[in-house]
């Protein structure tokens, strides 16, 4: 386990917040963003609000990969009059881009295209050149979470944005959940009682060919549990903290089943100066399936948001389906009011830097796991995990203080 004391986060001296981050008025945005009657957004996207209006020109970095996706979305608005799509650019081949323009040069195309918007949807560690490239082009920015490795990295964007009055989204899809606007609500009227912890719990399974889907795969500093795909998870509970944040601890106990550089079973947790603490528990070595969910637990109620489908529950056990904004139209139609603007991910860049400095994973003993399947699609599974998380969560611990997890012998 690691851990580390009081630290102060970009913004201010002495102890420093996620939101005063020398943000200019239009990057502040709330955490929030929205309200219950603008939540159900997995529907078709509305045409333009006016003929007349130009569509904003938006260009996509990194349309590979993950990138396939931003390019499925950008297809659907274009189709909707809601965008234009100014180009794509990748180091790769860019297969099927239909007649949109491709460069393999970010800075070539932001020269010829000047787009209002570009996605940058690239490995991490190489985001601050490129969104450092964007802003001072013009452009508004989409940036893939997790947006910086690094505070430092992220004090140079945030000076840059307040340098040319452009923005920033990170893509936290999950700060858009209008299940997360009803938990702050419930949390805000003392409808569940004094806050007693925040969690968040996770069992997903990811085979061998996951862990070799890009160079990076696995990777210190660039890949891992806590670091990406349950990214969402942390944030969605620094998101329920009293604000301004101000770190106090965070402590990490990080394993891994396989010879990777990273976590792939790991619990979290950090302590804020003011407001309870937050506990992540989560593996990628599950024996079945934990879709993800933060737990709020407070003295007179409690609160689930299961955060992949929005699935809310409140001092119930009845589960409501909410719904969710999306950022990019966000960005496109109200820039002004970001819902997750740089300035509120600085306490996620905190907690990802101490997970970067942390030692090396656990191995755990492979005699004591157990494989599935064969070739590509092999998985290993960690017996008695799935319960591990959940009891971490619920307890607000850490996975040493409930139970011994089977790491190699010496």
């Amino acid at each position: 386990m690691t851990s580390a004391g009081a630290r102060d986060l970009p913004g201010s001296a002495g102890a420093r917040d996620i939101r005063d981050n020398a943000v200019s008025a239009r990057d502040k945005g709330t955490l929030s963003g929205i309200t219950r009657a603008q939540a159900p957004t997995h529907e078709a996207p509305a045409p333009a609000k006016s003929a007349k209006a130009k569509p904003k020109r938006v260009a996509l970095i990194g349309a590979n990969g993950h990138g396939r996706s931003h390019r499925r979305k950008l297809q659907e608005l274009s189709e909707a009059n809601r965008l234009e799509v100014a180009a794509y650019c990748d180091v790769a081949e860019v297969d099927e881009p239909g007649e949109v323009p491709v460069y393999r040069d970010h800075q070539a195309m932001l020269a010829e295209t000047r787009p209002d918007v570009v996605i940058i949807c690239t490995p991490p560690h190489t985001h601050l050149p490129i969104a450092l490239d964007c802003v001072r082009a013009g452009a508004d920015l989409l940036l893939e979470k997790p947006p910086m490795l690094a505070l430092a990295d992220h004090e140079t964007l945030q000076a840059a944005l307040d340098e040319t009055g452009q923005v920033c989204q990170v893509g936290f899809q999950a700060l858009g959940s209008a299940g997360l606007t009803r938990v702050r609500e419930a949390i805000a009227s003392g409808a569940l009682g004094e806050i007693i912890g925040i969690s968040a719990f996770g069992a997903w399974q990811r085979d061998d060919a996951y862990w070799s889907r890009s160079p990076w795969a696995g990777k210190r500093t660039i890949d891992g549990a806590l670091a990406n795909p349950f990214a969402h998870a942390t944030m969605q509970c620094l998101a329920l903290l009293p604000q301004p944040i101000r770190i106090a601890s965070i402590e990490v106990e990080r394993y891994r089943a396989r010879p990777i550089e990273v976590d792939d079973t790991a619990t979290l947790r950090v302590r804020p100066v003011d407001g309870p603490p937050v506990v992540v528990a989560v593996t990628l070595c599950a024996e079945g399936f934990l879709p993800g969910s933060v737990l709020v637990q407070g003295t007179a109620g409690e609160a689930e948001l299961e955060y992949p489908t929005d699935r809310l529950r409140l001092s119930t056990p009845d589960w409501e389906t909410t719904g969710r904004a999306d950022l990019l139209l966000n960005l496109l139609d109200d820039r002004d009011s970001l819902i997750a603007p740089l300035a509120v991910t600085a306490a996620f860049t905190a907690v990802l830097e101490h997970i970067h400095a942390a030692p090396t994973p656990i191995a755990l003993d492979p005699a004591r796991l157990v494989e599935r399947h064969a070739g590509p699609a092999r998985q290993v599974v960690i017996p008695g995990i799935d319960q591990l998380v959940r009891t971490a969560a619920r307890r607000l611990a850490l996975f040493s203080e409930i139970s011994d997890l089977p790491t190699e012998r010496p």
